[in-house]
């Protein structure tokens, strides 16, 4: 990790402004780069995709939810901090208290800044009825932008979120706890699956009826179909868990198709019925590490030129397999489907499986049975308001 960040004392009021406006909005986005300025491992997401997060024409979430979203400024009109708090009203209500999000949280090494930003959050949130909130989470779906960096500060990959060791102190500190570990496995593509994984998979492959397919734009409707009937199946008797709806996975699927690789994308089938799927994209990081979140004609030119040269490390979004199958082998189908075309291109080298809920047994035995070593951890974490 080559990061530099330094310790502020604040001695004059600082002062927090909600976001309301193309100066404030462009505040926002520019917190983070004040905040990494000294750090080379981190990335810079795009601002487009941040934006998207709070635009409601581009986010469906705000059909049931409300956000918003703040910037802390020191007594020199320096940017020093930013928070964002939202509630999804299809998720808030499902907890013994109402419970919203904190997220995008930036802030410089001070904890007095730190304790402002997330009271601002707090105040928001318990004046719209909430009385706890997670963070830091995301405005949407928790494949991107979700939980906080505490092992393994290595290069993130596209829409992981990264940050200081320092923000787990205030994190506890403030009164948060940890609800569950995100655990992200990294594989070695050119290391052999082990000998038992293989096995398997080849019989499973051979089952009569069992189908393998590759992910195909022109009939991405159909896919997204297919992945809400297996997800929802998968995740419904997990705890507080929430249908996704065929807009949100068509939304999603629209918004991998600049970096997708349609040959990455896996779902089995037996005798015609979804049964599991793995999504896997193409580390876009490396393709717009250069652009620090610019994605303007310089910036789409450097990333069509930086996806034409190819990346070699694929990030797993995630994977999925009806009830009815699961322990059947199909995971393991998928991923020596997925060496089947991967090995041959020899261009991709690892494979960052992220994330899998340190709840979720099933997933994380098929992770060790690939082989996959640790990578990092985030925990997604909550604080409640009160004991009552």
């Amino acid at each position: 990790m080559n990061a530099f960040f330094i310790l502020y004392s604040f001695t004059n009021r600082m002062t927090i402004t909600e976001v309301t406006d193309k100066t404030t909005k462009k505040a926002f986005l520019d917190t983070a780069r004040v905040i990494y300025k000294n750090d080379d491992t981190w990335v810079c997401p795009l601002d487009n995709d941040i934006e998207a997060v709070f635009d409601p024409a581009k986010n469906n979430f705000h059909q049931h939810g409300k956000c918003t979203r703040w910037i802390l400024w020191d007594e020199n009109g320096q940017l020093i901090g930013r928070i964002a708090a939202f509630i999804n009203d299809k998720k808030a209500y499902h907890y013994e208290q109402p419970t919203g999000g904190i997220g995008f949280f930036e802030c410089v090494n001070n904890e007095e800044a730190a304790f402002l930003l997330f009271d601002t959050g707090k105040k928001w949130l318990t004046k719209n009825g909430m009385e706890a909130m997670d963070g830091p989470i995301n405005f949407g779906e928790n494949d991107n932008f979700w939980g906080l960096l505490v092992e393994g500060f290595t290069a993130p990959s596209y829409g992981m979120n990264y940050n200081p060791p320092y923000y787990q102190k205030f994190f506890e500190d403030y009164g948060f706890k940890t609800l569950y570990a995100q655990i992200t496995n990294h594989l070695d593509i050119l290391k052999p699956f082990p000998e038992r994984f293989y096995k398997i998979a080849k019989w499973v492959m051979q089952k009569p009826g069992y189908e393998f397919r590759h992910f195909r734009v022109k009939e991405i409707e159909k896919f997204a179909a297919d992945f809400i009937e297996i997800y929802n199946d998968a995740w419904k008797d997990f705890e507080n868990f929430v249908p996704i709806t065929y807009s949100t996975i068509l939304e999603s699927f629209k918004k991998m198709r600049p970096i997708m690789d349609e040959n990455l994308i896996l779902f089995a089938y037996v005798n015609g019925e979804p049964a599991s799927f793995n999504i896997i994209l193409p580390d876009a990081n490396p393709m717009i590490k250069p652009l620090k979140g610019k994605l303007n004609l310089i910036g789409k030119l450097i990333f069509v030129y930086k996806k034409w040269r190819g990346v070699s490390r694929m990030r797993g979004i995630v994977m999925g397999t009806k009830q009815k199958f699961q322990n059947h082998g199909l995971e393991s189908g998928l991923f020596i489907t997925l060496g089947e075309y991967v090995l041959p291109l020899k261009q991709y080298t690892e494979l960052e499986l992220s994330w899998v809920g340190d709840f979720n047994d099933k997933m994380i035995a098929v992770h060790k049975a690939t082989g996959a070593v640790f990578g990092k951890k985030h925990l997604t974490m909550r604080y409640i308001f009160s004991d009552k």
